[in-house]
């Protein structure tokens, strides 16, 4: 796919290392191969659209300063640049930047591509195929889907969307965790709550659930096997209620992701996997690499071999496996299948379970580079200025289908996604309910629909739209324009650093940028006019714009309204 941004890039590379071969630095600097140049998109327009911190990679190596590198190579480089089809000059700044300033070709070729590839523009090969799997949201199947869970499904869904855009095979998974001890305890709620329905006079523990929902997964067993159950023993009756719950949650929680936008490639069961012998195979493996030892009983793990402060329990005095053994055993069940790189999206609160993991995969014989844990932060939801309070075991929560409900889909992935996850989120309902250009997904949404908007009118009026190859490009020549050519030209760079430092907050931020600068350039610019040519230009930047919003979007999960 042609990509302007990757081209241009490729171009200062080689100049820059022909600048280095061919100045008085050659004989100090050795080889250099141009896919070592560093090169960056500026951040201040006036220092160019491109720049290279090159001189500074070759300071230590020269015994020079930075400044007087990027000067010796300046002579050199700006005949190199001469042979560039994009390149029009070059500046050395600061204490050693050489910032490159580009030609109007490079902002009318942008435009070009972008008509050209329209979806696939700012996607690459930058992943090389390597199979990623994303892990998020994994919620205990005890309750119905909160904001919590709300924001690792935004962000994990976002995330495994801009990896495949970045050239990366991901695939989704989520962990249901069926095995352990809290089902049992669901199911003993749900049965209590049904004898309570029955009549009966019987005590509701605190350990068990007290949502309402615990009541109405009663209801519905009372009204669909009420018979069946009359005739049930005891612990029969109990393996059915923990059955019955654990379905009716799982259901539940699919149904709202599903409604949120969110659907997983696999599903995978805790229980498929402790019952396959999973735990006993990992324990065998590392028996036989030397990696744990007895000791007071117990079986542990060598973790402070690999890093960690000290070893760690895998099977406790009474022979149970610890929480940590099964979460080695399902790392080494997802690597077995071939996974490159593992991504997993945990909340804070796990946030000493990382190096123990990671030690137990390495000792198992794995790199521990293979596994990597993006630390979520918790959310708070604002309602009239205040915080709403939530405990799942009380049952007082917001829930998913709640926030759905209040704010819909679009506004609440967005609100999800526009902070870096390390950050804390007060997701405030009033703002994101509010159709103005103080809600940041009401903005960009209508700047899609805007753009929509003009084409209609463009069709009403008979003005035949032309495409970014017959249009005369040069006409765009406000200031507000080449910026706006700029912003897009970026976007490919946006994509693949997005996925490099796993930040879907940037595409949110990139969005929300873009249709800053539309909104500025449509009150300042009439782009259909009586001047036939200039219409032409500015329905092709309009159009450019429109592909890639709808692309951004889409990347994030939220819709592109072509009527608001």
């Amino acid at each position: 796919m042609y990509n302007v941004a990757k081209d241009v890039r490729r171009e200062i590379q080689v100049a820059v290392a022909a600048a280095i071969v061919s100045s008085e630095l050659a004989a100090d600097a050795g080889g250099y191969d141009a896919h070592e140049v560093p090169v960056e998109i500026t951040r201040d327009k006036s220092h160019g659209d491109f720049a290279t911190t090159v001189a500074m990679a070759l300071a230590k190596r020269l015994g020079r300063p930075p400044r007087r590198i990027a000067e010796a190579m300046a002579p050199a480089l700006q005949a190199a640049c001469g042979n560039t089809r994009y390149i029009e000059r070059i500046e050395v700044a600061g204490p050693g930047f050489i910032n490159f300033h580009l030609s109007r070709a490079w902002l009318e070729d942008t435009i070009r591509a972008i008509h050209s590839a329209g979806s696939a523009y700012g996607t690459s090969n930058a992943g090389d195929g390597m199979r990623v799997q994303v892990e998020f949201v994994s919620a205990n199947p005890t309750g119905p889907m909160n904001v919590v869970n709300a924001r690792a499904a935004a962000v994990g869904a976002a995330l495994a969307n801009i990896l495949k855009a970045a050239g990366y095979d991901a695939s989704t998974e989520y962990y249901i965790n069926d095995a352990g001890n809290q089902v049992a305890v669901l199911g003993e709620s749900v049965e209590l709550r049904y004898r309570q329905l029955q009549g009966e006079s019987v005590e509701f523990p605190e350990r068990c659930y007290q949502g309402a929902y615990i009541s109405d997964i009663a209801r519905e067993a009372h009204a669909e096997h009420v018979e069946m159950l009359k005739t049930m023993e005891p612990d029969e009756r109990s393996r059915f209620f923990r059955e019955f719950a654990l379905a009716r949650m799982l259901g539940s929680q699919k149904r709202s992701l599903s409604r949120f936008g969110v659907d997983f490639d696999v599903w995978f069961s805790e229980r498929k996997l402790v019952e396959g012998g999973a735990h006993q195979e990992m324990l065998r493996n590392l028996r036989k690499r030397g990696m744990v030892y007895e000791k007071d009983g117990a079986v542990w793990l060598r973790a402070t071999d690999f890093g960690d402060d000290k070893d760690r329990v895998l099977v406790k005095s009474d022979g149970e496996f610890t929480y940590l053994a099964g979460d080695i055993a399902y790392h080494k069940n997802k690597l077995d299948r071939g996974f490159d790189l593992i991504i997993d999206i945990w909340g804070p609160d796990h946030h000493g379970h990382v190096v123990p993991t990671r030690a137990g995969i390495q000792a198992l014989g794995y790199p521990g580079k293979c596994l990597e844990v993006l630390l979520l932060q918790f959310l708070s939801i604002l309602s009239g200025g205040e915080r709403v309070k939530m405990s799942k075991r009380a049952g007082e929560f917001v829930t998913m289908d709640d926030l759905l409900d209040e704010v819909g889909r679009d506004a609440a992935r967005y609100f999800m996604l526009m902070r870096n996850i390390e950050s804390h989120l007060d997701f405030d309902l009033e703002l994101a309910k509010r159709e103005s250009q103080e809600n940041p997904v009401y903005y960009v949404q209508y700047a899609h629909a805007r753009i929509c908007s003009i084409f209609r009118q463009a069709e009403e009026n008979g003005i035949r739209v032309a495409g970014a190859g017959e249009a005369d490009l040069s006409r765009l020549a406000e200031e507000i324009e080449l910026d706006i050519v700029r912003k897009l030209a970026a976007y490919p760079d946006e994509i693949a650093t997005s996925a490099a430092e796993r930040a879907p907050n940037r595409l949110a931020k990139y969005a929300l940028d873009l249709a800053g600068l539309f909104h500025s350039f449509y009150n300042s610019c009439r782009v259909i006019s009586d001047d036939a040519g200039l219409t032409s230009a500015r329905l092709a930047l309009s159009r450019a714009v429109g592909i890639v919003l709808r692309s951004c979007l889409d990347i994030l999960g939220i819709s592109a309204p072509e009527r608001m």
